[in-house]
């Protein structure tokens, strides 16, 4: 498509992150939410009010039928995410993915094909590799100054019950392995550059309402050599959050979302490694510019689906366990 034109977007899922995909649409030039789809069509017209975007819309059914729509943004349940994933490319939609893009590997595999098939622009929101903290290691790693000896990653909530992230109450159970992890496991095979040839995982007990283990942890090892060490918790009495520590040849670095510090704590200057500090916006503006210049966006499912290999192997572990 011209660059001219304004790109129509429509944005499904009225929540927390629908909410982060609105406002940094918002920033980007030449992109417009044209429509919003909730759980209700009255959930969809209290999120369009607040957002000031868009029309409110009963159903991504009914936003598939519109021509004057060019994208879709799925940030609905996991549980949805392959089959309106599928939905909108059959109907001719470029289509972005909150992660997960699917619980299973074959669902997974199952949205590569419909892109190979289709050929629109997919891609997942793997946000990791858009952070300006983990940008500005990723640079150094390519320029050949550092490499990765072991990567230290915590990813500590506490939900002990069914609430999202701004604290409501959650329709649907969210997944340490399937969503958490994926954003580790995509993001050291990403800043090794080398894939994952090993993968070990162990979980503390299920919860017995929510179904899920509460507490996991999972080790990694990529064909160059260097390791992951991943702890993951619903447990965790603060704080809260993902912190990553690169230990490198060159340097121990911890990465908080879009900050960057030293290992000594010393705060690094990330401001000038992209346009802006907010890796949701930096997502999405890269699934616009895939989408102008027609080609493969960066965490495009092609480049993700590896991530959900080892996630099902360490799926299968762990049901192997509990099986023992």
């Amino acid at each position: 498509m011209t660059d001219d034109r304004t790109l129509r977007i429509a944005l499904a899922g009225g929540g927390a992150f629908g909410a982060k995909h609105a406002a940094a649409l918002r920033r980007i030039e030449g992109v417009e939410v044209a429509a919003v789809v909730s759980g209700s069509l009255e959930g969809a017209r209290k999120f369009a009010a607040e957002q000031g975007v868009g029309r409110a819309v009963a159903s991504l059914d009914e936003v598939l039928a519109m021509d004057d729509i060019d994208a879709v943004i799925l940030a609905t349940p996991t549980q949805m995410h392959a089959a309106q994933t599928l939905a909108c490319l059959d109907a001719g939609k470029h289509v972005q993915t909150e992660i997960p893009l699917a619980d299973s590997l074959a669902d997974a595999e199952a949205c590569q094909s419909a892109q190979e098939r289709t050929g629109l622009v997919a891609m997942a929101g793997h946000t990791r590799r858009f952070n300006p903290s983990h940008q500005w290691v990723h640079r150094r790693i390519e320029a050949r100054d550092y490499n990765i000896q072991q990567m230290d990653v915590q990813t500590y909530f506490f939900r002990r019950e069914n609430l999202n992230a701004l604290g409501e109450r959650r329709s649907w159970t969210d997944h340490l392995l399937w969503h958490h992890a994926a954003h580790t496991v995509d993001l050291f095979a990403y800043q090794t550059g080398s894939p994952i040839v090993q993968a070990n995982a162990i979980q503390g007990p299920i919860h017995p309402e929510l179904g899920i283990a509460m507490d996991m942890s999972i080790q990694l090892r990529a064909a160059n050599g260097a390791i992951c060490t991943l702890s993951l918790s619903f447990n965790n009495d603060g704080p809260l959050g993902t912190f990553f520590r690169y230990i490198g040849n060159t340097g121990t670095y911890i990465a908080r979302y879009d900050d960057l510090f030293t290992g000594k704590d010393e705060p690094i200057d990330v401001s000038g490694v992209d346009v802006s500090m907010d890796g949701i916006e930096l997502q999405d503006r890269e699934f616009v510019a895939a989408i102008r210049e027609g080609r493969e966006p960066n965490a495009s499912i092609a480049q993700v689906l590896p991530c959900y290999r080892t996630l099902a192997a360490l799926e299968r572990q762990l049901t192997a366990a509990a099986g023992s």
